[in-house]
């Protein structure tokens, strides 16, 4: 690592940024021609603030890609990176004043163009021209990046939108706001909005994007087990272009694993992810995260670990992931070491120790931690630790003992719910019989039907006739 990217993750690491020493397994070229619209940028300069090894060539496309939008803010913030990052670099040598003058003129002038048209329009009162007039606003707004402004301008067109088409447009350009202002709360209350009922192409064209958005929407708010049936749920035989602004297939496969493997358990992810036949051609741009969850499902955790450790770099490196890599790669880790101490009454800590050995924490405070927190159920011998005579089961050194529920305990609280259950259906049964002895029951009669016509479209009014015998 040179002086110059030394001193730049060292600002960073102050500032509380995650970096990334291991090369991911992408390419980069190829990794960002899967996106299209802001979230390049948006990739690309985490990329570059995060990983050690892509660092310049993510900033220097992120350089790039910012002089090929409008929002001048985005090339001062790439540039300066990458000013700090390398020096040396040929695109770090000279701020383009000029490119930046020249935009921010030309944004100054869009802005009053449009403004001054829709003043016109609402001084004409046309609602169809009002609504595109805000329309166009947000759109130029969103693109120089005054997103503030954006939200402002969509949320007006509510008033002037008719048509389904058009409340599902404000609904998805205001998500797209709130979206890259993380507002995740906000995007389910804008996809609340949206015509659900419609049958229109145009709905069901949004249906790939809405559940995408809505999984984003549940991830940043760590709602983990909704987050993972939304990405579950992506129709598979819709474009890419359809959502590609937001995430790629291959993003839809690893979130959807991720999550699934995560909060799911080993039925669900043999049925809803291996066997579902959408989900599993996902799965198909990410083979090893299918890789990890068969091996979950077959019981090989160490080996479900290991594969996920080998694209941790990668997940880091995601804008949506990355915050959340740490909590669940120690949930999926977790599930491993319970699902690991099922069958045995106990366990030695070396062999623990070998098969899910973590270099961050030792295998001891790990199993600590999780029966303090109530996710394991076990204890750990520490009275025969200095013994070295007794046999490999009862030192400390390699002793987990689970603990099992007293079966006799367990029988008895069986048997008491199933008399339980049993004594309340047979007083439902008698009280039902008596009823029925009584001649107490309600009887339905034949159900009429008188058809009003002429009063305002109120349509036909069905009578229901039930009388007490």
């Amino acid at each position: 690592m040179t002086d110059s990217l030394l001193a730049f993750f060292t600002v960073i690491d102050n500032q509380g940024g995650v970096i990334v020493k291991d090369a991911p397994k992408f390419d980069l070229d190829l990794y960002i021609q899967s996106y299209r619209g802001r979230t390049r940028f948006d990739r690309l300069f985490l990329i570059g603030r995060s990983s050690v090894p892509l660092c310049v060539d993510a900033l220097k496309a992120a350089v790039a890609e910012a002089k090929r939008g409008r929002d001048p803010q985005r090339y001062r913030e790439a540039f300066e990176c990458l000013r700090i990052a390398a020096p040396s670099e040929p695109e770090a040598a000279t701020f383009d004043k000029a490119w930046l003058d020249n935009i921010e003129t030309a944004n100054q002038n869009e802005t009053r163009r449009l403004l001054a048209e829709l003043k016109g329009y609402k001084n004409n009162l046309i609602k169809e021209s009002i609504r595109m007039g805000n329309e166009d606003l947000g759109k130029h707004y969103e693109s120089i990046g005054d997103l503030n402004a954006a939200a402002e301008a969509y949320t007006r067109m509510r008033p002037d939108v008719s048509t389904p088409k058009q409340i599902i447009d404000v609904g998805r350009h205001l998500v797209s706001v709130a979206l890259q202002r993380r507002e995740w709360g906000m995007i389910t209350s804008h996809l609340s909005k949206m015509p659900s009922g419609t049958n229109s192409d145009e709905y069901e064209h949004m249906q790939p994007y809405i559940r995408i958005v809505m999984g984003l929407s549940m991830l940043g708010q760590e709602r983990f087990p909704e987050a993972a049936a939304s990405f579950l749920a992506v129709d598979v035989n819709a474009s890419p272009t359809s959502y590609n602004e937001v995430a790629s297939p291959n993003d839809v496969a690893v979130y959807g694993g991720l999550l699934a493997l995560a909060t799911m358990d080993r039925a669900d992810l043999q049925r809803k992810v291996l066997d579902a036949p959408d989900f599993r051609q996902f799965l198909e741009h990410a083979p090893h995260i299918r890789r990890a969850v068969a091996q979950f499902v077959n019981g090989r955790y160490s080996a479900c670990i290991s594969t996920l450790e080998a694209y941790r770099a990668d997940y880091l490196l995601d804008i949506y992931l990355q915050k959340h890599i740490p909590k669940l790669y120690a949930e999926i880790r977790s599930k491993c070491i319970v699902q690991y101490m099922i069958p045995f009454s106990c366990v030695s800590l070396d062999t623990l120790e070998a098969a899910f050995s973590n270099p961050a924490q030792s295998i001891e405070d790990e199993l600590f931690t999780m029966i303090q927190s109530g996710t394991l159920q076990a204890r750990i011998n520490a009275i025969d630790k200095a013994s070295t005579n007794t046999s490999s089961c009862e030192r400390f050194a390699c002793l987990v003992t689970t603990v099992s529920a007293n079966p006799r305990v367990k029988l008895q609280s069986t048997a008491l719910a199933t008399a339980q259950s049993y004594e309340k259906q047979a007083i439902d049964r008698l009280r039902r019989m008596s009823l029925a002895a009584a001649d107490l029951e309600l009887k339905g009669q034949r159900k009429t039907s008188t058809a009003f016509s002429g009063l305002g479209g109120v349509g036909d009014i069905i009578y229901d006739e039930a009388t007490m015998v």
